[in-house]
């Protein structure tokens, strides 16, 4: 299929960085490239349409008013940051003034939002808070049986790769506009792979970064010790220059050589992506990369069952606390939460219920019985065991991430199949990973994960540059095949 929107391709996939340019060179106005956006994201995401991607939750009120507002102020020689005129979109579980910020429950329909810290640094660096995203509904945290992009208010995202696959979890939305041409930004949020798996599958980049360096003030949590908001686009380029409003740090002058390490052993399962991987080390040797291959450590089933315990836990006491905090009337605890839902099945509940809610609530917190030892076994794993013998002696470990896009499937429910360990020990860590594209497998995206040590973002940053320069010339991803859903 050809693009879905014709008239609107052209500025559509115009990356951040090009944006700046001819906003600057005044080839194009904000007001001309957010009119557009808007009748895209009429013409292929809203339901009804030809596409019905539904990866936007809401557009907002104001962007066309602001649009001109940015565009008067360069007229005037006014600039408020490096993102003055560009639009952004954020995902449904971050709050901003005029966006409903439900994490996909009716739970929270109507209910007063604020700027989250976040988007309070988008406005200030020029942003336009174009819409916010759909997503995996109370970000993925509520069943195993969870179908990865549905959610009670906006129901099921689409890939634009392939129609009936799925856009990946929990920043369903984000990656499945920014995929589509729907804004050059996006931020997504992410516990465990829920920036990753939709950069992968939707073929774009995105950066988890170390917990704390982005604040999640005004976000609707699951767990303090692992959940981290974090930029996504199509270039890396656009990631770095998003990651520095959001974090509110300045690239560093200069990184000196660096030393990757590969992880042979964390494969995906799916031959032909693990053969990709493969091909594509290959390549960056080739193109002078230093690479050391090196087997990390796996996980057991107490590393699981462990970090369930942990985010259990913590979802317990941190949900409630965000929603007794929250403004306006409505649910004030997890407990009503589980109330409010089986309340109204029909639409909280239709394909699968909430058994993570309810476990949560019978843990008793972060003061449970299993919650510190769980914690304590988890960082040991993580930090300890994995991570640190892994990037001893390198600066970032490389691995694939997921193989191409499973069907959706409401019934039997949509989490991944073929997917490496790569989010495990950096989510439990709450260190940063990166997942970039590496190629088509059966026509799909897989992406490459890079991983590096707390803090590490402008590193991670500046390996996924010297990566993309190298791997772009063979392997840059088309634009979207938007094919029609498929039997069997």
């Amino acid at each position: 299929m050809n693009d879905p929107h014709d008239a609107s391709s052209a500025l559509a996939y115009l990356s951040a960085e090009e944006v700046q340019r001819r906003l600057d060179d005044h080839s194009l106005t904000s007001r001309q490239l957010i009119d557009t956006l808007l009748e895209r994201i009429e013409a292929i995401d809203v339901a009804g349409t030809a596409v019905a991607l539904n990866s936007i939750a809401a557009t907002s009120d104001d962007a066309r008013a602001l649009a001109q507002v940015r565009d008067d102020e360069r007229a005037q020689g006014i600039s408020r940051g490096p993102l003055h005129g560009i639009p952004v979109l954020i995902k449904d579980n971050i709050e901003a003034l005029g966006l409903p910020a439900t994490a996909g429950s009716t739970a929270l329909a109507g209910r007063p939002t604020r700027d989250a810290t976040l988007v309070t640094r988008l406005r200030d660096a020029g942003a336009i808070i174009l819409a916010s995203t759909n997503l995996s509904q109370w970000a993925n945290m509520r069943s195993l049986r969870s179908s990865s992009g549905w959610s009670a208010t906006a129901g099921l995202v689409g890939n634009p790769w392939a129609l009936d696959r799925s856009a990946g979890g929990s920043s369903s939305g984000s990656g499945a506009a920014l995929a589509a041409g729907l804004a050059p930004l996006a931020v997504g949020t992410e516990t465990d792979g829920s920036i990753v798996c939709p950069s992968s599958v939707n073929g774009i980049v995105g950066l988890k970064p170390t917990v704390g360096v982005v604040p999640a003030t005004y976000v609707v949590p699951i767990s303090a010790s692992q959940d981290s908001p974090g930029p996504m686009g199509r270039t890396v380029g656009d990631v770095a220059l998003l990651f520095g409003v959001l974090s509110a740090t300045p690239p560093p002058a200069t990184i000196d050589a660096l030393t990757f390490s590969a992880a042979t052993n964390w494969r995906t399962g799916n031959p032909e992506t693990d053969r990709r991987f493969d091909e594509v080390m290959v390549a960056l040797r080739d193109g002078g990369l230093r690479i050391i291959d090196r087997e990390l450590a796996l996980p057991s089933s107490q590393e699981y069952e462990d970090e369930l315990a942990v985010l259990l836990g913590e979802l317990s006491d941190d949900l409630s606390a965000y929603l007794a905090g929250r403004p306006g009337a409505g649910v004030a605890s997890l407990a009503d939460v589980v109330a409010y839902e089986d309340e109204h099945r029909s639409i909280e509940q239709p394909y699968f219920g909430h058994e993570f809610f309810i476990q949560a609530l019978a843990t008793g917190g972060r003061a449970g019985v299993a919650y510190a030892d769980a914690r304590r076994r988890n960082l040991e794993w993580a930090v300890n065991t994995c991570l640190t013998p892994g990037l001893e002696g390198v600066d970032v470990i490389l691995a694939p991430a997921y193989g191409p896009s499973w069907k959706s499937d409401l019934a039997v429910g949509g989490h991944p199949g073929p997917a490496s360990v790569a989010t495990m020990a950096p989510a439990i860590a709450g260190w940063p990973i990166l997942c970039m594209p590496m190629g088509l497998v059966q026509g799909l995206p897989v992406g490459l994960a890079i991983i590096g040590r707390s803090g590490s973002e402008w590193t991670v940053l500046e390996a996924a540059r010297r990566v993309e320069a190298v791997i772009s010339e063979t392997r840059r991803l088309p634009r979207p095949f938007w094919s029609a859903p498929q039997r069997g």
